[in-house]
């Protein structure tokens, strides 16, 4: 009766179970790389909750939080103060340049001197001290931009071209 069975679905049998075996050593193969991962898992797990419970680990997670929550504050403020910084450096004087010059040819000593103070936008002043037998006269003229509404002299205009040319902006 057995061998009617097998011989009716047309294959031999031994095929069958080489078949069947094949598939069982698959099968076992992949429950022994599964069980390994699940001991590894279990390990770490254990590791994490040696000594905890749930409720001193939700302690622990929520004063977590709560420190993000502390340092992104924190980091949003800095860079509030960053950024007012540099709106404050953008306004300072940052570019110089000096030209000394005698003045008058009977004054030596090269006592008179052009001074440009100029931001990163290029505005600030220029301001020329011209040394005499008399006395000091000082003057000062407004730059915007790199430009002078009033005439520059010669001097002037040699301590503005080295302000303008001292200072590369990092951040253009």
């Amino acid at each position: 009766m057995q061998n009617s069975i097998l011989n009716k679905l047309g294959f031999d049998p031994g095929i069958l179970i080489i078949a069947i075996l094949v598939a069982m050593v698959f099968i076992l193969i992949y429950l022994t790389s599964v069980s390994i991962k699940m001991s590894r898992f279990m390990k770490k797990y254990k590791l994490f909750m040696r000594g905890k419970d749930g409720v001193s680990l939700e302690r622990a997670f929520e004063s977590n939080f709560i420190e993000v929550d502390r340092i992104a504050e924190q980091n949003k403020n800095q860079s509030l103060e960053i950024q007012k910084l540099r709106d404050q450096m953008s306004r300072t004087p940052v570019k110089t340049g000096i030209v000394k010059y005698d003045a008058f040819p009977d004054v030596g000593g090269r006592m008179s001197f052009a001074l440009a103070m100029l931001d990163m936008n290029n505005t600030g002043f220029v301001m020329n001290a011209i040394h005499s037998k008399e006395g000091c006269y000082t003057y000062i003229k407004e730059i915007v931009k790199g430009e002078s509404y009033i005439v520059l002299g010669q001097e002037e205009k040699d301590a503005l071209r080295q302000a303008v040319l001292s200072f590369e902006n990092p951040n253009q």
